[in-house]
């Protein structure tokens, strides 16, 4: 399974953050992790096609928002909260409570 690339920390931009929000399905993918901690990826309960999924996925990833972390044969799929937090106090977490208070 190819290694996949996390921008590093301080090098993400707010205005990437907030434009990989700014799509529903992924909206509705950081609820999703917010609520469980992490998902393998063909556990996420969207109204997509598997490679629309992928795409969507790899915004996340490519955006700074999310980690994949290869196990075994899968890639499970979390939230770079502490990191986030860091980088953007407070962002993450008024963006994921106010996911979760409004349909997705």
């Amino acid at each position: 399974m190819r290694a996949l690339q996390h921008p590093a920390v301080e090098d993400v931009e707010l205005s990437t953050v907030l434009t990989a929000l700014a799509d529903p399905v992924r909206l509705r993918i950081v609820a999703e992790l917010a609520r469980s901690g992490g998902i393998v990826c063909g556990q996420f309960d969207v109204p997509v096609s598997m490679s629309t999924l992928s795409h969507h996925l790899k915004v996340l990833r490519e955006a700074g928002v999310l980690r994949v972390t290869p196990q075994g044969s899968y890639r499970t799929h979390e939230l770079r909260w502490e990191e986030m937090e860091r980088r953007f106090p407070g962002v993450l977490d008024s963006i994921t409570r106010a996911v979760t208070h409004t349909a997705v």
